[in-house]
């Protein structure tokens, strides 16, 4: 329902894995590696009726020069952030103030923001930080957007 809801709602849902591993460490089997896009494509297809965006965010950010050249092959384009709030961690998430604080003093033109869904924190926050950014002159885009 989640994934759906997104993709109404003009979202771009990209690849990120079917079971998360690093991807290095999956080069040695070309097949191993590539079930970890199709499985999620053909998740994606299955619950939404389209085809995968052609993006890919590697698990952990961990990439090596041959998982790269493969995901290329796949016809994905490798996405990487330049600002990570340290927000996975469920049992030690940072407080709404210090997330605001954190994405309000780190913003910065083109910049590709990584919040992780698992904290509540973001959720909290997200409002009033789309809000300030928005005032002070920034705009959000869509990674379609990258040449």
């Amino acid at each position: 329902d989640l994934i759906k809801r997104m993709v109404n709602e003009g979202h771009l849902v990209g690849n990120h894995t079917a079971k998360h591993p690093s991807m290095p460490s999956k080069t040695g089997d070309t097949n191993s590696f590539n079930l970890e896009f199709s499985d999620t494509e053909n998740a994606f297809r299955e619950v939404t009726g389209l085809e995968m965006p052609k993006f890919f965010r590697p698990p952990m950010g961990e990439f090596s020069e041959k998982s790269l050249y493969l995901t290329q092959r796949l016809g994905y384009k490798s996405i990487f952030w330049s600002f990570a709030h340290k927000d996975w961690e469920v049992n030690n998430q940072p407080g709404v103030d210090e997330t605001i604080n954190r994405v309000m003093t780190r913003s910065h033109d083109g910049e590709i923001m990584l919040l992780h869904a698992v904290s509540k924190a973001n959720t909290l926050a997200l409002d009033s930080i789309i809000k300030e950014l928005r005032s002070i002159g920034y705009r959000f885009g869509d990674l379609r957007e990258l040449k």
